[in-house]
């Protein structure tokens, strides 16, 4: 498996918010992880990366013990990561955060990472010298995404890639994850429940912290997947 985890606890001061949560990624699939507002799925997502330290349980990717690594640690083994809210450099240039990135990476063959980015999101290279704060929000969207691509991560974890995105957008970042399928392994966060199952091949609902069910993609209609989704 490309990512394996198992009995994962967090809690924040007294409040557990993860309780036992286990799943597994296949290499080259797309996982879809839902569930409502306040559910822990962003809470999941920072302690799959290190950003949150675990309570309890563990995280293996592709074979080794990720538990207690830190954050770059993980993100140089190949787990590559966009949270919501982007997080974007916004003083720099489209083609700055993309290459502080290859450079932190030492990634081989730069001009080419560039290259396959911009293929993906086109939009970006024709704003290559413009400041990330001067994009819309679409566009700033697609450029954490490509950051997060450029040094061609074995597994994609995404938070919430549609929201406060203009609808033209949200096709084409559903027609990029589309392309990256079979390429890496995906963690897709979305509220989007149409978006998500158009791109699952298997899905993860958490309610209240703990895993209330689970299946694969082309069921998630008659799993009833949607009873747990925010209105």
């Amino acid at each position: 498996m490309s990512l394996t985890v198992s009995s994962l606890r967090q809690r924040y001061g007294s409040a557990l918010i993860l309780e036992g949560v286990g799943f597994e990624i296949a290499p080259l699939s797309c996982m879809a992880l839902l569930g409502r507002n306040g559910a822990g799925k962003t809470t999941l997502l920072r302690t799959l990366m290190g950003v949150l330290p675990s309570e309890g349980g563990t995280i293996r990717f592709e074979g080794a013990d990720m538990t207690r690594a830190p954050s770059h640690i993980r993100a140089r083994a190949g787990m590559g990561y966009v949270p919501q809210g982007r997080e974007i450099f916004a003083d720099l240039t489209v083609g700055q955060n993309i290459d502080i990135v290859l450079r932190n990476h030492r990634t081989a063959e730069p001009d080419a990472a560039r290259d396959e980015v911009v293929a993906l999101f086109p939009v970006l290279g024709q704003m290559w010298a413009r400041r990330g704060g001067d994009l819309s929000g679409g566009q700033q969207q697609q450029l954490a995404i490509a950051r997060a691509l450029a040094p061609r991560p074995k597994l994609l974890i995404l938070d919430e890639p549609t929201e406060g995105v203009q609808p033209s957008i949200v096709a084409a970042i559903e027609a990029a994850i589309a392309a990256l399928k079979g390429r890496m392994a995906i963690l897709l966060v979305e509220q989007y429940y149409e978006f998500a199952r158009s791109l699952a091949d298997g899905y993860v609902v958490l309610d209240r912290g703990r895993v209330a069910l689970r299946g694969e993609g082309k069921n998630m209609e008659a799993d009833g997947v949607s009873r747990f989704l925010s209105v």
